[in-house]
């Protein structure tokens, strides 16, 4: 018995809400086990009228429990009662945007440090290319900030149903819309084919969305109308925002133009933005897709060059192999992960086992007849009135099968199919998903009864440990196909049901808010965490920043507990899936030494690439040609926060350079994890700096034993004075007969 907020000799007459933990049920009678807690509380007030009065809750379907008013002195003697096993204090839980800061630690204690460190990123410039901004959103008012940064020359332009004087402000300092050559207005002022703004003003709600996530305002009393109430922030709250409209409605479609992308990239290199964060990418294949051919490849290495970082989406065409996209190796490529938390819906089969559900259910028990048909095409008039199981080779859409559920008036329809992370409410009609293994139970439970039935019950709330850190089924992974010496995605972050600003197409509120996944998500939340960095390392170069989010990251969630990738099988994640690993925004602060790289050193690797000198010129700035090395250097060469060897045949040699922005002495020793099948010498094994060193090169000698060709294997460098843990991944696969499809 556990009251921890009472104590002897300290009782207030004020009552408050306390939670009253019986254990589990001991029958299966709901309004007898509620009888029986009223009966408790009659006991302690004296009547069965004042405890139905004190009642606020009855647990009584997962276990036996109940919340009420009461005093803390009344809550001592409860908790004496022989039956009760605990009373606590009713306590307030905040839902974040989306809880995805917490959970990477930034408002934890040394969080918070860096928050206040970073000045919560008040002087830095977030630039936000993507489908605009609903400027009315409540996450982008200026409350308490102080003078726009004098450095910013970026506009706040007028456009339709948007005047800079009233909706731009100290938070929303810049926006710019880019308007496609082929798009012309008609006399209401929308686009020919569809409704759209000829303004900054997001006519959808992905810009919206993802600018709240990297730089929104704090808001309190959050909630997506679903789960929860609490405070939604963003990843440097005090951050100014320029948006740079790129994305339009055309024929029904989100179009991006690569044109109108590459200008607005070289506008915010001239206002004066310090990040960049694109949500965007391509369709795969990625084959044809070389630096060359990608400007927006061009538009991120001008800005790098310019000292800013520059951070873009992996792509959703996970969990396939060589999908991921956005694969320079001067940005910063963002792959998405679970959160722990999730609303699953309980389903309570006949039998009392219960399965639950990946999609969120808002709405009233149902409790029906069971039955299976091979798939929802085959739903016939026989199942009025019934829950339906039904199994498909991929995942479904929530709304594909709305028409049949209507016309045969099924009370709802679960589908048995590939594990889809996907969190998007369903009510009426009811369609859950749930995977392959919960089906085959569900179809064994059917098969074994005659009169099947089931009962589904509102969504709950799992979070913490329970809950596992995924990288999302719809993450793109690598390898590289365009680079394969290059190692994509970069890091992972939250990217599953993230909480942020919509806009009222959405919701029906102008402050409403709304929960979307993708890479999209995952992507500003790293760039907030950049802008952090940027505000209290102003002289770190984007390929440092880049370093300190790589080999800072980690290979387990909070916990403790591995993360793992979801799929066509659930698996350990790998460097392909999350890159260095998940996110740590503290932990990149300090990171004790980092893999700098300069444009230059971009330029050898594209002489390694096998591209013309007077391309590379071009992209130099320079009038003439760039000169490349003779004979030009090796795609290994360049100095990246990992070693990727695709084409292992014969001992390699890679050189790699840290530099130290820790303590100005350390001593560091090297850590050793390699690849399965795969030797691996460091040189020297000990790194010590000094007053005047502080820049040291060591040598990685790989070799392999396998005798034939080989998969990927994984393995890691971790360099570490003891405090500080810098780790690169290795990836290496043995190649004896080149490009052979082993």
């Amino acid at each position: 018995m556990v009251i921890s907020a009472v104590a002897e000799g300290a009782y207030e007459d004020q009552t408050k809400v306390y939670i009253v933990y019986l254990g589990a049920i001991a029958h299966n009678h709901a309004n007898l086990v509620t009888a029986s807690h009223v009966a408790m509380l009659a006991s302690l007030f004296g009547s069965e009228k004042d405890a139905r009065e004190s009642m606020v809750y009855s647990y009584r379907h997962g276990f036996s429990g109940f919340a009420a008013h009461m005093t803390d002195r009344e809550a001592k003697k409860l908790s004496e009662h022989p039956e009760v096993v605990q009373v606590m204090p009713n306590r307030y839980y905040e839902m974040k945007t989306t809880r995805t800061f917490n959970y990477l630690g930034l408002y934890e204690s040394t969080g918070k440090e860096l928050l206040l460190d970073a000045n919560m990123g008040e002087d830095v410039i977030i630039g936000v290319i993507d489908s605009g901004v609903w400027p009315e959103s409540v996450s982008f008012n200026d409350k308490g900030l102080g003078p726009i940064p004098s450095r910013w020359k970026g506009k706040c332009v007028d456009g339709e149903e948007f005047v800079a004087t009233k909706h731009c402000n100290k938070k929303l300092i810049g926006a710019r819309y880019y308007i496609p050559s082929h798009m012309k207005k008609n006399k209401t002022g929308m686009t020919s084919d569809e409704n759209d703004y000829m303004s900054a003003r997001d006519s959808d709600v992905h810009g919206t969305h993802v600018a709240s996530i990297a730089g929104g305002a704090f808001v309190p009393n959050v909630s997506n109308t679903v789960f929860g109430v609490g405070t939604a922030r963003g990843g440097a709250p005090s951050a100014r925002i320029a948006v740079y409209k790129v994305c339009w409605k055309i024929f029904g479609n989100d179009e991006c133009a690569s044109m109108d992308i590459l200008k607005a990239m070289d506008d915010a290199i001239e206002d004066g933005v310090d990040v960049m964060s694109l949500s965007l990418g391509t369709s795969i294949p990625l084959l044809t897709e070389t630096y060359k051919d990608n400007m927006l490849s061009y538009g991120a290495f001008h800005a790098i060059s310019n000292g800013i970082p520059v951070l873009f989406a992996g792509g959703n065409d996970g969990p396939r192999a060589y999908t991921v996209d956005n694969i320079a190796p001067w940005v910063i490529t963002v792959a998405a992960t679970s959160l722990d938390r999730w609303f699953p819906t309980p389903l309570k089969l006949g039998n009392n086992v219960t399965i639950l559900a990946r999609a969120p259910y808002k709405g009233l028990e149902i409790q029906a007849d069971f039955m299976y048909v091979e798939s929802p095409n085959k739903i016939t008039g026989a199942a009025k009135g019934k829950v339906v199981l039904a199994f498909l080779k991929k995942s479904a859409d929530v709304y594909d099968y709305n028409l049949g559920i209507r016309k045969f008036g099924l009370k709802a329809l679960i589908i048995a199919s590939e594990r889809d992370d996907n969190v998007e409410v369903v009510d009426i009609p009811i369609i859950l998903n749930i995977d392959y293994e919960q089906g085959a139970t569900m179809l064994n439970y059917i098969s074994s009864t005659s009169s099947p039935t089931i009962k589904i019950s509102s969504a709950i709330t799992l979070s913490g440990p329970l809950v596992a850190t995924k990288v999302a089924v719809f993450s793109s992974r690598g390898p590289n196909s365009v680079s394969p010496y290059v190692l994509k995605p970069d890091v992972a972050a939250p990217g599953v049901a993230i909480l942020g600003a919509s806009t009222p197409f959405m919701v029906s509120s102008e402050n409403g808010f709304i929960a979307l996944s993708g890479t999209s998500m995952s992507t500003p939340v790293v760039a907030g965490v950049v802008a952090l960095l940027r505000a209290i390392h102003r002289d770190w170069s984007p390929a440092a920043i880049h370093s300190a989010l790589v080999t800072t990251a980690s290979t387990t969630d909070p916990y403790g507990e591995p993360i793992f990738a979801d799929g066509f099988s659930e698996k350990l994640a790998d460097p392909f899936d999350f890159g260095g690993g998940l996110v740590n925004p503290t932990k990149a602060a300090d990171p004790g030494l980092v893999y700098n790289a300069s444009a230059e050193d971009y330029m050898r690797f594209l002489c390694a690439s096998g591209y013309d000198e007077r391309s590379i010129g071009k992209m130099a700035n320079k009038s003439d040609m760039y000169h490349c090395p003779s004979p030009r250097p090796s795609m290994l060469e360049l100095n990246l926060p990992s070693i990727t060897i695709p084409f292992l045949d014969r001992d390699v040699t890679v050189t790699r350079t840290v530099t130290n922005v820790g303590p100005i002495v350390s001593k560091y020793m090297v850590i050793v994890k390699p690849p399965l099948g795969v030797e691996i010498t460091v040189t020297p094994n000990i790194l010590l700096f000094n007053p005047l060193v502080q820049k040291l090169s060591f040598e990685v000698t790989v070799s392999t034993t396998h005798k034939s060709n080989s998969i990927y294997y994984f393995g890691s460098i971790t360099w570490t004075d003891g405090s500080h843990f810098v780790s690169i991944p290795l990836s290496v696969r043995t190649e004896r007969l080149m490009y052979f499809n082993h």
